[in-house]
């Protein structure tokens, strides 16, 4: 079955971004984003902002939906 791959985790990946590089932008710790990426926590609103903050700093257009289910 393998690892599940969400929304954010494809986006990561295509942009050949690390989940570190996100920790050290997002101020949302590398063990957190690793269990937000392979599903295991939904984040809550603060998360979600914080994240979305460092990805907008390179995808100006970003929406939540791209990369939650919301």
């Amino acid at each position: 079955m393998g690892v599940k791959k969400t929304k954010l985790k494809n986006w990561l990946a295509k942009e050949g971004r690390s989940q570190a590089w996100l920790a050290r932008n997002s101020n949302v710790s590398r063990h957190a984003l690793s269990e937000i990426c392979t599903g295991k926590r939904d984040p809550n609103m603060s998360t979600v902002k914080q994240i979305m903050s460092a990805i907008k700093k390179v995808q100006k257009d970003a929406k939540v939906e791209d990369f939650f289910d919301v």
